[in-house]
């Protein structure tokens, strides 16, 4: 087994590098904060909340269309809290144009990617809260790149708020016109940005106009199982789904493959997560991805249904994506079905992922943000 060096969980402890962070946006603040900022431009408190309305309750991003600020004040307003933050490269989609994957250059030229999903019950977002990562999990695109910076709150919000307009305006054909769930499963690991992250999610739950007005139990963050973060998170007062990238039930594997694992164990990782479970009543989502050869044999799957067996879990197999110079594959079809069938045995719940976007890199594993995409079957975005 070759042991990958880990890195720092998170850029932002005294002493780590400092990245360029992107101005002040509204959402970085709460409707207070922006209260403030607007009364301290000589303006009356009241613009904070019209413009936060058009921001999050009409998904209007371009302050020449908020025409009901004073044209004296517009720009002024907009340049202190509407500065861009996405700068639109490339809209990738397929599926019939029910998943379409956009890539943005960032304000010091990080790239970073979002997927939105559409679904005939639901829409959702796959955001991005890092740009890069430095988990360094060897069979991820976005992990091999590693870690550029973490992404401001706003950064955050706003991929989600940019394609909610999206499927606001009726592009996803055959699913409805509103988005309902976000996952934070981009780019980027989201607890090693805690203190961002539980920011855009207090920004997308709490109503408009101070934020987007989604159901915490529509949110799901994603983690390779920082435990002290887990915990942490389990205190906040939040009802959102815990999604554990497991992907190994034993330690001599999941060293490997999830390198943290050689500073939190597979025990203490899922003591975390069923603390979590207990303090939330959520269950937890366990993902596990198959790979031919390596995690997908029986007596993991056995030894997986002993771990799990009785919690509040369920799992979530992942058909291994595609990934440049991978020397990984996915385990064939009758092996996928002989590991379901022995968690099931166990009494544990699972399912096999619904892959979508793997013909525009845009499934699960694959985000890595590449400037030079191919051609582009959805043309270009227009923020």
């Amino acid at each position: 087994m070759t042991s990958l060096p880990l890195i720092p969980v998170d850029p932002d402890a005294p002493g780590a590098r400092r990245a360029s962070m992107p101005p002040q946006h509204l959402a970085d603040l709460d409707l207070a904060g922006r209260k403030a900022l607007v009364t301290g431009l000589g303006e009356p408190a009241f613009r904070a909340r019209q413009i936060s309305t058009h921001y999050f309750g009409r998904l209007v991003r371009d302050p020449e269309q908020m025409t009901d600020l004073p044209a004296a004040s517009r720009a002024r307003l907009a340049d202190q809290l509407l500065p861009r933050l996405l700068n639109p490269v490339r809209e990738l989609a397929c599926d019939d144009g029910a998943t379409r994957k956009a890539l943005w250059r960032l304000h010091d030229g990080a790239l970073v990617e979002s997927v939105l999903m559409g679904y005939p019950d639901r829409v959702t977002v796959c955001i991005s809260s890092q740009a890069g990562c430095g988990m360094a999990c060897p069979f991820c695109a976005t992990g091999q790149a590693g870690l550029t910076r973490n992404l401001s709150t706003a950064e955050i919000v706003d991929q989600a708020v940019y394609l909610a307009g999206v499927a606001a305006s009726g592009a996803v054909v055959g699913s409805p016109a509103r988005l309902s769930h976000v996952v934070f499963m981009g780019m980027g690991e989201p607890l090693a940005n805690y203190n961002r992250v539980v920011a855009a999610i207090r920004r997308l739950v709490a109503p408009a106009p101070e934020g987007l007005g989604l159901s915490q139990r529509h949110i799901t963050v994603s983690t390779v199982g920082l435990v002290p973060a887990i915990h942490r998170l389990a205190s906040e007062d939040l009802s959102v789904t815990l999604a554990l990238s497991l992907h190994a039930p034993d330690d001599e594997l999941r060293d490997e493959l999830v390198p943290v694992n050689q500073r939190w164990k597979v025990s203490e990782v899922l003591d975390a997560a069923w603390a979590y479970a207990a303090r939330t009543g959520r269950r937890v989502s366990i993902e596990y991805a198959m790979i031919k050869d390596v995690n997908d044999q029986p007596w993991r799957a056995d030894l997986l249904g002993r771990l799990l067996a009785g919690k509040l879990a369920h799992v979530n197999l992942i058909p291994l994506n595609p990934t440049p110079g991978s020397r990984w594959d996915a385990s064939p079809k009758p092996v996928e079905r002989e590991f379901v069938r022995r968690l099931r045995d166990a009494g544990v719940s699972t399912t096999v992922r619904d892959t979508r976007g793997r013909e525009i890199d845009g499934a699960c594993g694959q985000l890595a943000a590449a400037e030079d995409m191919g051609t582009d079957p959805a043309g270009n975005l227009s923020a």
